[in-house]
């Protein structure tokens, strides 16, 4: 006998055990087809062992190669035939695997993240519900009913707790966390590479550009929204924002020596034409634009808030829950880069002032605010939502202390807070309070101060404010851009979210409703609401259009009406870095 006979004896003998391992581990790919919410881990192992099948396969063929195996009645084609087919069943194991990896990054579906969030809004429209009526009976039954009712309450409160933590947990299964990550990550990116081409024209002096200036009579927040409106006009418009900011009320030296300035390129206003504000058609040709308030804008183009880039709606949709806070949020991002002293301050007052996860935003307003644009509150009324996201929070990580970063222009509220909540730990620095206050409002330190308070304010896990403060809508705003969806990570104690000058805010009915009171209005399935403000017990008050009434109607018998326009898509900043 010949020795390569045994030899190839012993070959056959090793692809006979790898084929079966292949068949096995075949078995498991069909299988895990249709079980999605098996581990990535799996697969991995499965495919470093098709790597090593493969390793073993490559060392076969060489072995089989130096024996020189010879053409005769030996019948080794087909076994040769029989490696060749193994290794190409490897290779489609192996393609499969990825195909199935990647289809796994793309996360769940667009129905399954809507739905999902549909299932978190109604059930704390529910307990808005549930707490305001069952509070009602309260106060019309005995002194039993009132403990029959309190002991409701906190059962309800924990069962809506235990429902938002599994939706919580549901969110971040079979990928769908790090799918979040990937998508807002990659859409920022995108965003802001556009913003970074149009803001830096090769050639100034033939870009054609929109001026803004950011002394409007209103304080920082206010200011800072204003500049927001300019840029989203200059982005539609296809024009690069000129930024106009010396003699800053707040900062004489201008918007520069506190952020970075908005464009490296171009900042000269000069140009061949140049002219007020009188429509995108009718400026067409004329290469400088100045652009007045928004109050006095005539006429309105439509790249207002609350509409978002026809091209990026699906995705948009998809990853976030308000869409268009979130369009809003990536021109502050842009705006608010800054300054290394600047950071260096942030960093500083990190340390000093003890900040520190989990931790609780809480934003309360008083002086010019009470009275003409918004009521009063008092300190419990904040800190009942504080306790209950505390509550939330306990489900999901360990608490290791209740800490609140209470932001104010009230300085006597942080004792007043420290003395009725010793359990919680209150970080605040009064001398950004006495800072805010009207006397010193516009000064280098009080700008320092309610930067350093917005900040905080986005940092924190959750927030509790008022949405008629732009100081508290610029912070929410900021917080869109920290994580993949922060659209839910508040609770205002006034109005629901809204930029100063927006289009019309629209939700579409998607359940019917007769009204059960003269106070409600008739809903049917499609018709367009203009909504007012939502009340947080469960109703929102509105205008039906098709009706023309106005009214309270259930929350969660509507959904948002996104509306789209058609950005420009610069397909140019693909190759651009963002700043």
């Amino acid at each position: 006998m010949r020795p390569w006979t045994s030899s190839w004896r012993w070959i056959m003998l090793i692809l006979l055990a790898w084929g079966t391992l292949l068949f096995y581990i075949g078995g498991h790919l069909v299988r895990d087809s249709d079980q999605p919410d098996r581990s990535s881990r799996e697969l991995s192992k499965i495919l470093a062992k098709l790597e090593r099948l493969k390793q073993q396969n490559e060392d076969l063929r060489r072995m089989a190669e130096s024996l020189r195996i010879p053409e005769g009645p030996i019948d080794q084609a087909p076994a040769a035939g029989r490696v060749h087919s193994l290794e190409e069943q490897l290779l489609k194991a192996k393609e499969q695997i990825e195909s199935y990896k990647k289809g796994a990054g793309k996360g769940p579906g667009k129905e399954h993240e809507e739905l999902r969030r549909k299932i978190e809004n109604g059930v704390k429209e529910l307990w808005f519900f549930v707490q305001s009526e069952v509070t009602k009976v309260k106060k019309l039954e005995g002194d039993e009913a009132e403990r029959q009712a309190d002991s409701l309450l906190e059962n309800l409160g924990d069962q809506q707790r235990s429902i938002l933590t599994d939706v919580y947990y549901l969110s971040q299964a079979d990928g769908a966390g790090e799918w979040r990550e990937n998508e807002a990550r990659d859409l920022t990116d995108l965003v802001q590479r556009r913003i970074t081409f149009l803001q830096n024209p090769k050639d100034c002096s033939k870009a054609k550009k929109l001026v803004c200036n950011i002394n409007k009579g209103c304080g920082y927040g206010c200011q800072l929204h204003h500049v927001v409106y300019c840029f989203m006009i200059a982005y539609g418009t296809e024009r690069t924002l000129i930024l106009e900011s010396q003699n800053w009320r707040y900062s004489t030296g201008g918007w520069e020596t506190v952020f970075k300035p908005v464009s490296e390129t171009c900042t000269d206003r000069s140009g061949t034409s140049s002219g007020h504000w009188s429509g995108e058609a009718n400026d067409k040709n004329v290469q400088v634009v100045e652009l007045p308030i928004v109050d006095s804008l005539h006429p309105r183009p439509p790249y207002l808030p609350l509409a978002v880039p026809e091209d990026l709606v699906g995705r948009l949709t998809h990853l976030h829950g308000d869409p268009s806070v979130w369009w809003v949020s990536q021109f502050v991002k842009y705006l608010i880069r800054p300054q290394s002293w600047l950071e260096k301050e942030i960093e500083d007052a990190t340390r000093k002032l003890g900040f520190k996860h989990p931790i609780i935003g809480v934003h309360v307003r008083r002086t010019d605010k009470v009275g003409t644009e918004a009521a009063y509150h008092t300190i419990e009324e904040y800190m009942a939502h504080v306790e209950e996201h505390y509550k939330f929070l306990a489900r999901k990580v360990e608490i290791d202390k209740k800490r609140v970063y209470l932001a104010t222009d009230d300085p006597n509220l942080l004792q007043e807070a420290k003395s009725k909540y010793p359990d919680y730990e209150f970080i605040s620095d009064n001398s950004i309070s006495f800072s805010a206050g009207l006397h010193n409002r516009y000064t280098e330190n009080s700008l320092r101060g309610v930067i350093l308070d917005i900040h905080f304010l986005s940092q924190a896990d959750f927030l509790v404010c008022t949405f008629s403060s732009q100081v508290c809508r610029v912070a929410y705003e900021i917080m869109q851009t920290l994580h993949p969806d922060a659209s839910g990570y508040f609770h205002s104690l006034d109005d629901i979210y809204y930029f100063g000058g927006q289009n019309a805010h629209n939700q579409i009915a998607i359940s019917p409703h007769k009204p059960q009171n003269p106070e409600e209005i008739v809903l049917e399935p499609g018709d367009l609401i203009g909504v007012a403000g939502n009340h947080w017990d469960g109703y929102s008050k509105g205008i039906n259009r098709k009706s023309g009434r106005t009214g309270l109607y259930p929350s969660y018998k509507v959904k948002e009406s996104i509306d789209t326009i058609k950005y420009p898509t610069y397909p140019e900043a693909d190759n651009e870095k963002p700043q």
